[in-house]
């Protein structure tokens, strides 16, 4: 086998590619070793059924940019026998490179494991000794950029290097994230799987793909994503897409239930005019699928703009009403406080009320109890007679009142018989006479009523003062 054709030959006659120039390109992807080589090819979930059963890809919504092509669900279209599966004799002839590969792996892994284990060992005896690797003086963390995008953005700029800037809008992200963009713009994903050494991919790139009119086409109705066949993603997206004869172009778009469906392969060199006649009828073929999917989405949308219209309305009334209830409590708490304000300030009221009817109430009962005695401190009115005095008494209102006294009866009886009347109602007045003008102050209470000069009668006028 150390022969090139006879290596070229077997490989063909073990994975049933007819394309010359691809074999020779997975060949060299893997330093002209068969083993790997076919490994790569057989790697492949030979029991796969890819016509009328689809494969589910759940975890592609999880992690779109590392996501391995080769696990992608594909809805392929049913055409000849390539919808069966690999029959006995392929899984006998592929079954001991399997076994071998296998082994590999766990070899390598067990080798691995052990290197590493051994560095950490080693590392860290040397940490607690004391000795540590050079620091890296200025040095920032790389940035994280996935594979499949690093090889989509090499795949673009060699793409311009080589034919220029006007060409089909291949984004620079890997397949998945260009099927999820497609998926929200609501477009079919078209896929450019490039074979730089393919005689005929230079006048394909030249003269189709970077068409003016195809440019165009493609940039206004698809997403567009390539990628090169020597790059991993590529490779594999070409083993997923069965093809087998280059230039290579396909269609697909997002299914249901996260599978991915094929709608078109375009294999060999076309003109432009042919390969937009192509994408047309793929288009018109979709569109319902694709107006359907949008209007969907847009209704989805709508409903959750409603909902969320309906919950900000709620929410807005929930908060109206509890304004309303906070300001009615709030109403509530102030006429309570009024209520019990007023309600104190009553009983103080009612409690002053009646003091003031006790006290006044106790001062009549003094007075009534000094006037009763005053009263009885005059004793008995004397009868006239020589030696009685005969007074009368005018008061504010107008009103008189006279009565006897014995001559040596002092002022201060005339004050207690005042008093004793209950016609004032003050107590600081004086008893006054006018002619001559006499006050009967506090100094002339222990006179006599002779000794004061009222014997045998007099009149006195009381004067507030």
């Amino acid at each position: 086998m150390g022969d090139v054709s006879d290596k070229l030959a077997y490989f063909q006659a073990i994975t049933g590619l007819e394309d010359t120039d691809l074999c020779t390109e997975i060949l060299t992807a893997h330093g002209w070793d068969l083993e790997l080589a076919i490994s790569s090819i057989t790697s492949i979930d030979v029991d796969r059924p890819f016509a009328t059963e689809s494969i589910d890809a759940t975890a592609a919504t999880t992690t779109t940019a590392d996501r391995d092509p080769q696990d992608i669900g594909l809805v392929l279209p049913s055409s000849g026998n390539n919808n069966q599966p690999p029959g006995l004799a392929w899984k006998l002839i592929t079954l001991p490179f399997s076994i071998v590969s296998s082994s590999l792996g766990l070899i390598s892994g067990a080798i691995g494991f052990g290197m590493w284990a051994a560095g950490g060992v080693l590392s860290y005896a040397l940490g607690r000794i004391g000795f540590h690797g050079p620091a890296r003086v200025g040095s920032t963390p790389p940035v994280s950029v996935s594979q499949s995008a690093s090889e989509a953005m090499d795949f673009v700029s060699r793409f311009e290097r080589d034919y220029g800037s006007r060409r089909p809008n291949f984004l620079a992200d890997g397949f998945m994230d260009a099927l999820q963009r497609s998926r929200q713009e609501y477009k079919l994903l078209f896929v450019y799987l490039h074979s730089p050494d393919h005689q005929d991919t230079p006048v394909f790139c030249e003269n189709s793909l970077c068409n003016d009119v195809f440019v165009a086409f493609v940039n206004e109705n698809f997403v567009a994503w390539g990628g090169s066949v020597k790059g991993s993603e590529g490779f594999k997206m070409s083993n997923s897409l069965k093809a087998s004869r280059f230039p290579f172009c396909a269609v697909v778009m997002a299914a249901s239930n996260q599978r991915i469906a094929l709608l078109q392969q375009i294999e060999g060199p076309k003109s432009p005019e042919e390969m937009v006649t192509i994408l047309q009828r793929v288009l018109e073929e979709s569109a319902p699928v694709l107006v359907s999917a949008r209007l969907e989405s847009e209704e989805r949308r709508n409903n959750m703009r409603l909902r969320e219209e309906q919950d900000a309305a709620y929410q807005a009334a929930l908060e109206a009403d509890q304004a309303r209830e906070r300001q009615r409590k709030a109403e509530q708490e102030r006429l309570e406080q009024e209520a019990a304000e007023a309600e104190r300030k009553r009983k103080e009221e009612e409690v002053a009320r009646e003091k003031a009817l006790k006290e006044a109430a106790e001062k009549e009962a003094a007075l009534a109890k000094m006037r009763e005695e005053k009263f009885l401190s005059l004793g008995a009115e004397p009868e006239k007679g020589p030696n009685v005095t005969q007074v009368l008494v005018r008061f504010p209102s107008g009103e008189r009142k006279d009565r006897r006294f014995h001559c040596t009866s002092t002022i201060q009886s005339l004050y207690d018989y005042v008093d004793s009347l209950g016609c004032l109602e003050v107590d600081s007045y004086s008893l006054v006479s006018n002619f001559p003008r006499t006050v009967y102050g506090p100094e002339k209470l222990a006179l006599s009523l002779k000794e004061a000069g009222l014997h045998p009668q007099a009149s006195l006028f009381v004067e507030m003062i």
